[in-house]
């Protein structure tokens, strides 16, 4: 939005009121010349929505659940409360399935009118304390549009900036991680200029700036981003940028019409307030992605023709064999997800195995063969799938040391219904998924992630063999020991030495990643991206891990970049 110099006294207006043509003034003395100036804002409203990645969205258990874990408030997964989540990172297999429960979960969605927090003690402001809008869209003191400005004095209920951030659903995300990406858009969208000049941010990092230092690829070309098309983008229009988190343990066919539904709503709302608001704008995080295809989708969301445009970041396209690393030897590193859903496989397995939106990470049909491998001494020894269907090979199989699902890991918290069937239930219905969305891509979409040697991650999950085991056929091998972490001890059945028939036992080992990425998804998964030929812009990038990415300047950059492309594509019907 540009905004030219006036003189005089600018009445403060509400533009939720009859779209700004209410203002408030004054009276003066008689000596006091200087006119009052009512500036009318602009009627156009273009919503940015973020959707964040698995993790990404905070949740709160049901009434039920907290009182059955005796818990003081209702948190289930809140990453910024470090009072509520270092206590977790302790939790037994059976306590993580409980409070991470799909069927006793929701999003924690800012209320405070309700305080739905589980605790007398804590407001829904308390509970959202860390969100906040701090900076100012600067050098502009005030804008009267549908900002992130805290009321003027003397307003009736007034409420903070902060306040109206929360409101926008950037309470609902995990906060610290997300902050960067939700404040710059707010920024660099509405206060794009500054009295006819273009603000500092966007003439030096994106105005003029060949695309290829974000690390663009050459298919399809990408021209250098200009001033004129920035203010024919933003001219006359606000673009409010919202939040809106989904239940990450539920299926994302499930949050992509949830989603699809409150953009409707949104949208209507702004209209009520007398705003032009005819589409919106998505930006994703990783498995956010997966949220807007549905958002898309025909027969999930059906919203299509009310997206304008959409930014992917880091989306495992097809999924990522990290997925089915971390079932079954937990979460590497010392990230959030390792401390509380669990550095070993029994943890992560009581909560992703029986998630169906943990279980669409996995690697679908359109990942390939051959991805889950056993070598020995550098020879391939077995490799999976072979047959085109992972669910059936790999995740389904019972009684297979190489499976997706140990059985006795499923069920600790003894939830009634869980078990290996329902697990297979939910697996078929992400494999559904998978095939509805496969194809699903908007015409006006872009791309950034990461294609870093230096940030590997799982293509490829190998199991190392013993170089000195004596094998007959490895597929026949049964688990004797887990380490739960990425070690195996296993036996040949068939294969057992002198009278006493003791079994002669073999060791496997789970390699490390090896292909590029951003230590997530490997860069097999997101080039899905690229081979369907669909977008305008991919951003193959180094230097970020995957869920830091939108802390990077140069995945910063091309966000901006991106949206300034798609929002100079608007056709606005003429009102």
């Amino acid at each position: 939005m540009a905004e030219s110099k006036l003189t005089g006294y600018k009445l403060p207006v509400n533009p939720a009121q009859q779209q700004g043509t209410v203002a408030q003034g004054f009276v003066t003395p008689n000596q006091d010349r200087v006119p009052q100036v009512q500036s009318i804002p602009p009627k156009r409203v273009l919503p940015v929505i973020f959707i964040p990645g698995i993790m990404g969205s905070n949740l709160r258990m049901s009434s039920e659940r907290q009182q059955q874990q005796g818990a003081k408030n209702n948190i289930a997964w809140r990453p910024d409360n470090l009072s509520a989540t270092v206590p977790q990172y302790n939790d037994s297999a059976s306590e993580r399935q409980l409070r991470l429960d799909p069927l006793a979960t929701e999003v924690d969605i800012y209320d405070p009118n309700e305080n739905v927090t589980g605790d007398p003690n804590e407001t829904a402001d308390q509970r959202n304390d860390t969100v906040r809008f701090s900076t100012l869209y600067d050098p502009l003191k005030r804008l009267d549009g549908p900002l992130l400005q805290s009321d003027p004095p003397r307003t009736p209920n007034p409420k903070t900036k902060d306040q109206k951030a929360r409101e926008r659903g950037w309470g609902e995300v995990y906060f610290s991680s997300y902050q960067d990406i939700l404040s710059l858009c707010e920024l660099r969208l509405n206060a794009a200029f500054s009295y006819g000049s273009l603000n500092r941010y966007l003439s030096k990092f994106v105005v003029g700036v060949e695309p290829s230092k974000w690390q663009a690829h050459p298919t399809p070309v990408l021209k250098e981003l200009g001033e004129k098309r920035i203010l024919e983008a933003v001219k006359g229009c606000w673009f409010p940028v919202h939040a809106m988190g989904y239940n990450w343990l539920r299926g994302n066919a499930e949050a992509g019409t949830t989603i699809a539904k409150r953009i409707t709503v949104l949208m209507a709302t702004y209209q009520e307030q007398g705003f032009q608001c005819e589409k919106v704008i998505l930006v994703t995080h990783s498995m956010g992605g997966l949220v807007a295809r549905a958002v898309l989708h025909p027969d999930i969301g059906n919203l299509n023709d009310k997206v304008l445009g959409v930014v992917h970041g880091v989306m495992p396209a097809i999924g990522a064999g990290t997925a089915y690393k971390r079932v079954r030897c937990g979460f590497e590193g010392n990230g959030v997800g390792a401390k509380i859903l669990g550095r070993v496989g029994p943890d992560v397995t009581a909560v992703l195995a029986n998630a169906q939106g943990g279980l669409e990470l996995l690697p679908s049909q359109a990942y390939g063969n051959h991805w889950l491998q056993a070598k020995q001494k550098g020879k391939l020894l077995m490799s999976l799938p072979e047959n085109g269907d992972p669910y059936e090979e790999i995740y389904k199989v019972r009684g297979k040391w190489y499976g997706l699902l140990r059985e006795e890991w499923l069920n600790p918290g003894r939830v009634r219904g869980a078990g290996f069937k329902r697990t297979c239930g939910l697996l078929d219905r992400a494999k559904d998924f998978h095939n509805m969305i496969a194809n699903t891509y908007h015409d006006q979409s872009y791309a950034h992630y990461g294609a870093d040697a230096a940030g590997p991650a799982w293509h490829k999950v190998v199991w190392q063999i013993d170089e000195d085991a004596k094998l007959q056929n490895v597929s026949l091998l049964t688990i004797s020991g887990d380490s739960e972490k990425g070690k195996l001890t296993l036996f040949d059945p068939n294969l057992l030495l002198g009278t006493r028939k003791v079994p002669v036992l073999v060791g496997a080992t789970l390699l490390d990643p090896a292909e590029p990425g951003d230590q997530t998804v490997p860069l097999h998964s997101a080039d899905a991206q690229l081979r369907s030929g669909k977008f305008k812009g991919i951003f193959r990038q180094t230097g970020y891990e995957h869920q830091a990415s939108y802390g990077d300047s140069a995945v910063l950059a091309a966000t901006i970049y991106s949206l300034f492309q798609i929002a100079s594509t608007m056709k606005w019907t003429k009102q």
